[in-house]
């Protein structure tokens, strides 16, 4: 089956290529910001909704100013491409899938997206718009399939990198009879109804100390100032190192778990209340769950496989899984407990798995 898949690769830009991706980064950033401006007082002073065709024609007016005139100096499809970006940013509000469209800001991550008339890939090197000269990539892992479009990135780290979106054809895995129940914690990031447990990262807990003085350095420092810059850099540094370890040990745990298993069964469950719990919030957002959860949906489309939720009020640790007696409550604090019907011995966490593993072969 074919399926649209991104290839992620790092940027070494030129200085020169750096003055223009930083001049379209701006237009694009300015561009975005202005129609966004525009579209809310429309909305608000009159309930117009303004769509694409309105935006364009307004850009048009925009880039005919003295004031605007340098807009004409980057990719125009680059700025179009941000007036179709803000649009299902609008149309995604109104269909209440996503909160309403923030302004963007120079110092956060800066990005802008060309389609294939504005790029072109030839000999393995990728030239842009109004660029002459090839942008480096690190060609990390080869890129299957052609490209539709490309978007250009710089993190707050002031790294660059370049996404490829490409439609590919992606083989089913062979058909496997092994089939698993997970059951998330913060003790344990992910058990699983096999025994087997696998530890989480901690990789917030680890740097805490050294983001506390790092941000602590910044906050000390002038604002708008080249020191704050500076000291700016070294926080986002942080902040990447945390998120890209995590990241990695996420794709390699749903990985393992979507070439071993057919059918993989979760709790289903409500991760976004549960994070408002103030005493568990920065462990349950450190440990990624929504992330992992939705690494394992698409790998399991993309291959092949099957994802069944189970019902987050289901009493996973409290029955028995080798003979569905309930028995007393069992409290957190009680790790491990032995049936008091049929006498078997069990990890709460080993067992919650396993009911979940039967709850979700059920559900199928």
């Amino acid at each position: 089956m074919k399926q649209n898949k991104a290839f992620k690769y790092r940027v070494y830009p030129t200085d020169g290529q750096k003055v223009l991706l930083s001049q379209t980064f701006g237009c694009v950033r300015v561009v975005w910001n202005t129609l966004l401006d525009w579209r809310s007082k429309e909305y608000t002073t009159n309930g117009t909704k303004i769509n694409y065709t309105s935006t364009s024609n307004k850009l048009t007016e925009i880039k005919k100013t003295p004031e605007k005139s340098w807009l004409n100096d980057v990719s125009s499809v680059a700025l179009q491409q941000t007036l179709r970006n803000q649009d299902s940013a609008f149309m995604n509000f109104f269909q209440k899938r996503a909160k309403y469209p923030n302004f963007k800001k120079k110092s956060s991550n800066q990005s802008f997206k060309l389609v294939d008339t504005a790029y072109r890939i030839k000999n393995g090197q990728v030239f842009i718009a109004k660029s002459e000269e090839p942008i480096n990539i690190k060609w990390s892992r080869p890129m299957l399939g052609k490209s539709s479009s490309i978007t250009i990135s710089k993190d707050c780290a002031d790294r660059y990198f370049v996404s490829f979106c490409t439609e590919s054809k992606i083989e089913p895995k062979p058909i496997l009879t092994k089939t698993v129940g997970i059951d998330l914690g913060l003790t344990d990031f992910a058990i699983t109804s096999d025994g087997e447990k696998f530890k989480p990262l901690k990789m917030l807990l680890k740097y805490q100390d050294r983001l506390a003085r790092a941000q602590r350095w910044m906050a000390s420092k002038m604002k708008r100032s080249n020191n704050r810059n500076k000291a700016r850099v070294k926080v986002a540094r942080i902040h990447n190192k945390i998120a890209d370890s995590r990241k990695d040990f996420l794709h390699k745990l749903s990985t393992k778990l979507i070439n071993e298993n057919q059918v993989i069964s979760l709790e289903d469950l409500n991760i976004s209340g549960m994070i408002k719990n103030h005493k568990l919030a920065k462990h349950i957002a450190d440990a990624s769950w929504s992330e992992f959860n939705r690494q394992l949906e698409y790998k399991a489309l993309w291959y092949g496989r099957t994802i069944t939720r189970v019902n987050p009020w289901y009493p996973s640790s409290q029955i028995c899984s080798a003979c569905g007696d309930r028995g007393d409550k069992k409290p957190l604090s009680i790790r491990e407990w032995a049936c008091i019907k049929c006498g078997a011995s069990h990890d709460r966490d080993i067992n919650a798995a396993r009911n979940i593993h039967t709850a979700g072969l059920a559900e199928l």
